[in-house]
């Protein structure tokens, strides 16, 4: 069949949306029309050239929408259900799924290559015949797609998808990130530095948590005032600035949890970030650094006289079997505000202006519409 998809061609350039070819899928196989997909920072990195990739590439790994077609041998989901797209997928037998991390599923290795699970080769192609490899095995920056059942999840059909595709991965990073990675306890003081998709899904999970401080930190005036109706009691512009407000608020204890959801991470700030962190707080590195530029500046005598943890987080921590039905549960009892999380939403035309505004921080989080 023909759909139409955002295919990022190579660092530095757009995204082109244009007609491609799509096989029909194969054994353990969905294809999956696309409602709704959001506009997360991760693709950003490819198209600056901070993350390689594998070209050339359709976006999108934070999707929703509807099951129209199963291959043989699935039987997870039926034509007609509705879907989450999980932004790793899943196997469920591996030791990491068995242990309960499924976040670390052994078939996710291959998760940069962006071709299909099963055979190793691809089911999307541009009209001049060319295999197109998908994010995170997904590829939802299209009107249709297909991918293996291990990337699917299906939820209640009364949630909207541009609610619900937030859960795929910016709400479920985000919220794991405080309640998983961080272990954040009722009473704790916790700092977000990083307020757009992934911090204030980490706001709000730090509130749920029980979290009687939470601080957030960003330099967007926009994204500090919508981090406090997400649950934030105080902010600040700058990591500096946050340690003189956090000291005076604590009285000099420091947080117990401090989560980075920054959209590209800075290496030469985690000495700073460590002295907001108390004693035994815990640092949560979620937001991804240029490969470039991975070396962290950081006084260790520091970090072990005082015992403090850095503990890296991918995915939230989360089990997005479990996890995505749970935060779309929240969402529907009005727990979780994933409506604010929802600044724009664009047609597939406009993705690059989604991007745009993005960097000009006008959104929480852009959700683009098929």
């Amino acid at each position: 069949m023909r759909t139409q998809a955002a295919v990022l061609y190579a660092a530095g350039t757009d995204w082109r949306v244009e007609e491609i070819e799509l096989d029909p899928p194969r054994t353990g196989e969905v294809l999956v029309r696309v409602a709704a997909a959001g506009l997360c920072h991760s693709e950003e990195h490819h198209r600056t050239g901070d993350v390689p990739f594998a070209g050339p590439m359709i976006g999108g790994h934070e999707g929703a929408g509807y099951v129209e077609q199963t291959g043989p041998g699935v039987t997870l989901v039926k034509p007609g259900d509705y879907i989450v797209f999980s932004s790793i997928p899943n196997c469920g037998r591996c030791p990491s799924c068995a242990q309960g991390r499924q976040n670390l599923c052994d078939v996710a290795a291959g998760i940069m290559a962006g071709v299909q699970i099963l055979d190793g080769t691809s089911r999307h192609r541009d009209l001049a015949g060319r295999d197109l490899t998908i994010t995170c095995l997904v590829g939802c920056y299209a009107r249709h797609t297909v991918v293996n059942e291990a990337s699917v999840v299906p939820v209640d059909a009364s949630c909207r998808p541009e609610a619900a595709c937030l859960t795929g991965c910016g709400a479920a990073t985000g919220w794991g990130s405080a309640v998983y990675a961080g272990g954040v306890r009722p009473g704790d003081a916790v700092a977000v530095v990083g307020a757009s998709g992934l911090g204030s899904a980490a706001v709000q999970g730090a509130r749920l948590a029980g979290a009687r401080h939470v601080f957030a930190v960003d330099p967007v005036e926009f994204k500090r005032t919508s981090a406090l109706g997400f649950g934030a009691t105080h902010t600040a512009t700058d990591v500096a600035a946050a340690f003189d407000l956090i000291r005076e608020v604590t009285w000099g204890r420091m947080c117990d949890v401090v989560v980075l959801t920054m959209g590209t991470g800075r290496p030469e700030l985690m000495d700073a970030v460590l002295a907001l962190t108390a004693k035994r707080g815990r640092v949560v590195v979620t937001n991804i650094y240029p490969v470039s530029d991975t070396r962290p500046a950081l006084a260790l005598n520091g970090l072990a006289q005082w015992e403090k943890q850095v503990v890296g987080c991918i995915f939230g921590s989360v089990n997005s079997r479990a996890d995505i039905p749970r935060l779309l549960g929240l969402y529907k009892d009005g727990l979780l505000d994933l409506d604010g999380m929802v600044t724009r939403t664009y047609p597939l035309e406009d993705i690059n202006t989604g991007y745009a505004d993005m960097h000009a921080g006008r959104n929480i989080r852009g959700v683009l519409v098929m």
